[in-house]
């Protein structure tokens, strides 16, 4: 009652994605009665619908906000990134002197809707419209992988002035990309349980050194 109505409708909404994103968690994994929540979980939708009860802006919602701030001062970047060939590479320093690392943004596929209600078994019954997209940042360093936009969104910020710079070998390059598949296929597919032959697409991918 507090609420205007545009403001409780957009809660409703997001509330609505809560239920669908639970439903189909226990759908997959076979979660039976209330023990529906475990560590394991997406709880990304839950966590936006407390941000929004609580006020506070999410990871996501900044970074729509500065894309938004990008495009209102420059009307035809959208257009022009949506002409560039997949797969855009490039590269820049990294803000920590001495440090290396990749970054990598993939398409992860989905269920299609109309397979939802089935056994999705079929490369035929995926495709990106019904997926996701991911960013991970993998420093050569620690050998580690990051996977959370919050963690990520600042080492590659850019400003339109930033130089290109690229000087991870090539061999490298491929090889750090291998892992991240790799690590795609041990944990968003394997939680999933992708049927064999789908696979994630590589949209854009950036050194940092």
């Amino acid at each position: 009652n507090f609420l205007p109505p545009e403001e409780l409708e957009r809660l409703l909404g997001l509330y609505r994605r809560v239920s669908h994103k639970t439903l189909r968690i226990s759908k997959v994994f076979g979660i039976e009665g209330k023990k529906l929540l475990t560590p394991q979980d997406d709880y990304d939708a839950l966590k936006e619908l407390n941000h929004e009860f609580e006020g506070e802006a999410t990871t996501d919602e900044r970074i729509r906000l500065v894309w938004e701030e990008l495009k209102k001062n420059d009307p035809e970047l959208e257009d022009r990134l949506n002409r560039l060939p997949g797969r855009v590479f490039s590269g820049k320093e990294h803000p920590q002197a001495g440090s290396r690392a990749v970054f990598f943004c993939f398409a992860l596929p989905g269920i299609k809707g109309e397979a939802r209600t089935g056994d999705a078994k079929s490369q035929a019954d995926w495709s990106e419209e019904d997926g996701i997209t991911r960013w991970y940042l993998y420093d050569l360093d620690t050998q580690q992988t990051l996977d959370d936009p919050g963690d990520i969104h600042e080492f590659i910020r850019t400003k339109p002035g930033t130089p290109r710079r690229t000087t991870i070998e090539k061999e490298t390059l491929s090889q750090i990309r291998s892992k991240i598949e790799s690590h795609i296929k041990n944990t968003y597919f394997r939680q999933v349980q992708a049927p064999v032959g789908v696979k994630a697409s590589l949209k854009a991918w950036m050194e940092l050194s």
